[in-house]
């Protein structure tokens, strides 16, 4: 039998969550191994061998050691493509749905997550450390993010998801930051009052992958 893949993180880490789900949607046994950066658990000669950056999270499939998680995803997607989801990165036959795929993940990580991503450390994590909101931030990346959600709002018009009318890695890339700024933020609302954003958010939130892993991401991790 197989050995489950390895991922490295706490769930709550949102580049950890995004490999979580994509491990779900593909119906790929794997092993959560908890690093409590706190302790600096990420810093550590033996994880600075899988993660040179010292960030998470850190995948393993036996010999093979990756990270950053789009990356990780794309992987995951190209090696079990034949189990689980198997629209969700395409079809090896059908090069321009591929390419609709990686350009709203290209979309994702140039667009929408430099902006969410502050705004999740700004909102959520920075309040929760105690840590001071820098109000122009905050705007800055509202007015950022509202251009950005225009955008696909206009896409969602004419396609049921971003890459098409399957659900796809291009739209699971947006759930790790988007689901703490619907769930607890007032930024809900840039979300919820864009008619097609609001009705594909609410799709691709619901899926039984994504629930899972906020089901992880509220179980308390184990002590190390």
């Amino acid at each position: 039998m197989a050995m489950p893949v390895k991922v490295h993180g706490p769930p709550f880490s949102t580049a950890v969550s995004r490999v979580l789900a994509c491990l779900l949607e593909k119906d790929v046994q794997f092993e959560l191994v908890n690093v409590n950066m706190a302790k600096g658990q990420h810093k550590s000669p033996d994880f600075l061998k899988m993660q040179p950056f010292g960030q998470v999270p850190a995948f393993q499939d036996g010999s093979i050691s990756l990270f950053e998680s789009r990356a990780i995803c794309r992987y995951i997607s190209e090696k079990y493509a034949d189990q689980g989801n198997r629209n969700l990165y395409g079809n090896n036959n059908n090069p321009s749905q591929k390419a609709f795929i990686d350009q709203w993940l290209e979309a994702e990580g140039q667009s929408f997550n430099p902006a969410t991503s502050i705004l999740v450390f700004q909102l959520v994590f920075g309040p929760r450390m105690k840590a001071k909101q820098d109000e122009g931030a905050i705007k800055q990346n509202k007015a950022k993010l509202a251009k950005v959600l225009d955008v696909y709002d206009k896409r969602l018009a004419n396609s049921k998801y971003l890459a098409g009318e399957e659900f796809s890695l291009a739209d699971l890339s947006h759930l790790p930051t988007a689901s703490y700024l619907v769930a607890g933020t007032d930024v809900k609302e840039l979300f919820m009052e864009r008619e097609n954003v609001s009705r594909w958010w609410g799709e691709i939130s619901h899926r039984e992958s994504w629930k899972k892993v906020v089901h992880m991401q509220k179980s308390p991790p184990p002590k190390n």
